[in-house]
């Protein structure tokens, strides 16, 4: 119904300008669709009530980028603050099934875009895993972050991802291609993933199986002849099955730090970055000596209990509580349930 909408609100002008595939799929689609006025008028009744912006392909607030898409939405919903043509603008994708390793990720991807390209939009889906984490890791950092939806604007899926998409419309958006009313159908999320790729400059696929939705983002960006990176992971982890393959095929470009994107990109930090950077993988160097075992006992491993740094090391058990609470102010560990500390950033 979009295609029509697209005639319904807009002139024959405005479709001679349209390219010619889309101007033959817009004329069939309001052939198929004019009889559906009235389902416009309330379409077009309910965006006005909730501040729900209708872009069309032409206008001034639709994504450049987009264009790009062959198959490109004629018409999209959008509510939020951030532009869609903003200045730099990635994507961050990955599996639904993420670990405490993508989760590390995300949050410190997102912390050094933020110290040295504040004006960078993240873009991604509101899925559960790697995707609602880049977008609250965005929301955290003080970055925009734009969820592109597989369904209508007037509901949330999942919705335990709600909150998250109320803060976003504050400091971000929301954004889809379909009508109120339509459902989160398998097929919309794949046919979503269009959109991610072709939004930003480049991917960033940060955990990914051998298969999967993130691997069909990372496919579309290359055919929008978009860069994609991805973060290696361990040759034993299945959600790093994905991004480690496709660094091995040249499909993506191996991503270890903000400056790998960067000097992919062509662009200059707004800071310098041995000011501002964040390591994702803390130097040996800046970590104390009394806690140097600790990290070095943490490093290659998914986690463990005071106690049982405690026996490893052989430090007393109230100095070993001490230094991992220093270690977890500082940022560089974690403490999972069940008192698991965790070096963030690598194993």
């Amino acid at each position: 119904m979009n295609d029509a909408l697209f005639l319904y609100l807009k002139s024959e002008r405005d479709l001679a300008a349209l390219p010619p595939h889309l101007h033959r799929r817009a004329l069939l689609q309001w052939e198929k669709h004019k009889d559906q006025t009235i389902r416009m008028d309330r379409e077009m009744a309910f965006c006005h009530e909730h501040a729900v912006q209708v872009i069309c392909y032409g206008d001034e607030a639709y994504p450049e980028r987009l264009k790009a898409c062959p198959d490109a939405p004629l018409v999209l919903f959008y509510r939020g603050q951030a532009s869609l043509n903003a200045r730099h603008i990635v994507a961050i994708v990955g599996t639904r099934h993420i670990s405490p390793y993508g989760k590390d990720l995300c949050q410190l991807i997102t912390t050094e875009l933020a110290c040295q390209l504040p004006d960078t939009l993240i873009v991604s889906g509101l899925a559960y895993g790697i995707d609602i984490h880049a977008h609250r890791g965005a929301l955290k950092s003080g970055l925009q972050t734009i969820g592109v939806l597989a369904h209508g604007i007037d509901r949330i899926y999942p919705y335990a991802h709600k909150a998250t998409a109320a803060e976003m419309t504050r400091q971000g958006g929301l954004l889809t291609e379909y009508p109120t009313g339509t459902m989160p159908e398998r097929y919309n999320f794949v046919h979503r993933n269009r959109i991610v790729a072709a939004m930003a400059d480049c991917t960033i696929v940060v955990e990914s199986g051998s298969k999967g939705g993130s691997l069909i983002t990372l496919q579309r960006a290359i055919d929008c002849h978009r860069p994609v990176l991805a973060c290696p992971g361990r040759l034993t982890d299945g959600t790093s099955a994905g991004c480690n393959l496709a660094i091995a095929e040249g499909r993506a470009a191996a991503f270890t730090s903000v400056a790998d994107l960067l000097k992919r990109m062509g662009w200059t930090p707004h800071a310098a970055p041995q000011a501002t950077e964040q390591a994702l993988f803390p130097p040996e160097t800046d970590i104390s000596p009394e806690a140097q075992p600790l990290i070095s006992l943490l490093r290659g491993t998914d986690g463990l209990t005071a106690d049982q740094i405690a026996g490893q090391t052989g430090q007393p058990a109230f100095a070993v509580s001490a230094i991992l609470t220093d270690l977890e102010m500082q940022g560089l560990v974690s403490i999972l349930p069940g008192g698991v500390y965790r070096l963030i950033g690598g194993k």
